[in-house]
């Protein structure tokens, strides 16, 4: 009598008195998982377990989390060019005053990765 396992093509090795079912995992995409992948995937394992374990056994889950960086790291090159252009921060100010500059654009990049934050990643 076959198993189920069997009767859907999975195959066993013999090892020893054992047999072993031949499991072989799905190739998973190329790609930077980065900081913001990272990120994600902390959030979605400490905050929604069922759709973190539902991606990660349907094999979803390193796409996703390729995905939400490259989108991340869009957003935010684009919300601080923005919002210096804006708030008037331009390399005349960097040239005059480079730690003045700095200072804007610090406080710039971290109003825009709390954007990021807020929008693609925790939700």
């Amino acid at each position: 009598m076959k198993s189920y396992f069997e009767e859907n093509g999975g195959t066993f090795t013999q090892v020893g008195d054992y047999l072993i079912p031949d499991l072989v995992m799905d190739p998973q995409p190329e790609g930077e998982i980065g900081i913001w992948g990272w990120r994600r995937k902390r959030y979605l394992k400490e905050h929604l377990k069922g759709t973190y374990n539902a991606m990660l056994l349907q094999g979803t889950l390193t796409r996703h989390l390729i995905d939400t960086n490259a989108a991340a790291m869009d957003m935010l090159e684009s919300l601080v060019r923005q919002m210096a252009k804006a708030e008037g921060v331009t390399e005349e100010i960097k040239r005059r005053d480079q730690l003045g500059w700095v200072r804007r654009m610090n406080n710039i990049r971290n109003r825009a990765e709390e954007i990021v934050r807020n929008e693609l990643i925790y939700v």
